[in-house]
């Protein structure tokens, strides 16, 4: 032996200080001899684990697995390797072991020689990995049915909107149809009105025909505006008809109308650039009729309402401001959207909230759309812009 290798410990000290537990039987089962570390695990002393049956340690299950497995195997193959085993200790607590063992035969006789080692961090780990799995299969459980649940509630929206798509359309092909059939009898309603105007009548008389005519001219424009939203969502949106116009010419007329409409406010035509436009001058009238009704009922009856029609280069705009009390901030985004009114006073000029829309849809049919401003300081204008042919585009 070289006098540089280490001594190493002498064999009693390596079986008993061994990491793990050690058992020698013979072929019956007794326990020859144990280690410090399996006498701990037991709570049973070395001199008391002599001479007693390796097999009377075991739980009840753990006796039938060795009687029926791994006893058998020893004498078949002569070694078990990784063989889970419950082991009772001396306070009857169930200790979970690893056994590794080898049948060796010893001048005639037959011996056991087992390793025993502890499994309480290997089966926290297995738990820790069984739980995780369960956590992930239950999740994977809990998506898969969130999907189902949302591909569910897809189709039944889908089914919702379609069904409140046909109750939509429905109703707008209702509302065209009534008002249509509105327009003729209050025609006549209005037409009999300027007729019993003409003749002699006393005071109170031409009073309730001006209530007659006025009623009748709110409800034709309600109509109007009820058929154009339902040409606009029921149809293929506001027609038009163009034709070459003078454009300051027809605002001007729509200007006196008006005046004549609405004789408690003043109105003031400006003018900008000259030549023609390619419109449909029905319509532009119905904007400017939007617009000036839309500032008098609103703006202040104080000031003067202005109506500017301006051609300038390939672009005509048309803009109506009044001064008064500014569109609120959060009405802004929505008050071109159908059923959409700034105030809820209840006047004589009160539509179904459908002016601007109409303005909006008119614009656009012409290839052009409309804008706000409105401040406190500057009042409020509305302008429309819309190229002056029927060819070319807004810039």
């Amino acid at each position: 032996m070289s006098v540089d290798q280490p001594l190493l410990p002498v064999f009693e000290d390596l079986f008993d200080g061994a990491p793990c537990g050690l058992v020698v039987t013979d072929e019956n089962g007794t326990i020859l001899r144990s280690n410090r570390i399996f006498s701990i695990w037991m709570g049973i002393s070395q001199a008391d684990l002599a001479q007693r049956r390796f097999q009377d340690l075991l739980t009840m299950g753990g006796r039938i697995f060795h009687q029926t497995h791994w006893a058998p195997l020893m004498r078949m193959q002569g070694s078990v390797a990784e063989v889970k085993l419950d082991l009772k200790n001396a306070s009857g607590q169930t200790v979970t072991m690893l056994l590794n063992g080898v049948r060796r035969v010893h001048a005639d006789s037959v011996y056991y020689e087992m390793a025993l080692f502890g499994t309480t961090d290997r089966d926290r780990y297995e738990r820790e990995i069984v739980e995780a799995r369960q956590r992930a299969e239950q999740l994977l459980w809990e998506k898969t049915s969130a999907e189902a649940a949302l591909q569910q509630a897809n189709v039944e929206l889908d089914l919702a909107y379609e069904k409140s798509q046909q109750r939509a359309l429905f109703a707008e092909q209702m509302v065209a149809i009534a008002s249509h059939d509105l327009k003729n009898p209050l025609t006549a309603i209005k037409m009999a009105g300027e007729l019993l105007a003409r003749g002699e009548r006393t005071p109170r008389d031409r009073e309730l025909l001006h209530h007659i005519n006025q009623s009748s001219e709110r409800a034709q424009r309600m109509i109007a505006d009820l058929l154009d939203f339902a040409l606009a969502r029921v149809g293929r949106g506001i027609g038009i008809t163009r034709s070459t116009v003078d454009l300051h010419l027809v605002i001007e007329r729509s200007v006196s109308e008006l005046r004549i409409a609405f004789p408690q406010a003043r109105m003031i035509h400006t003018q900008v650039g000259a030549g023609m436009a390619e419109v449909d001058a029905d319509r532009i009238h119905q904007i400017v009729g939007n617009l000036v009704a839309n500032s008098v009922a609103y703006g202040d009856p104080g000031q003067p309402i202005t109506v500017t029609s301006a051609l300038r280069g390939e672009m005509a705009i048309l803009s109506v401001h009044n001064e008064g009390t500014a569109i609120p901030e959060s009405s802004l985004g929505n008050l071109f959207e159908p059923m959409t009114r700034v105030s809820e006073l209840d006047t004589d000029l009160r539509s179904v909230g459908l002016g601007l829309f109409i303005v909006r849809e008119i614009a656009k049919a012409h290839g052009g759309d409309v804008a706000v401003d409105s401040t406190n300081e500057n009042g409020t204008s509305f302008c429309v812009s819309f190229p002056r042919t029927g060819g070319a585009r807004p810039h």
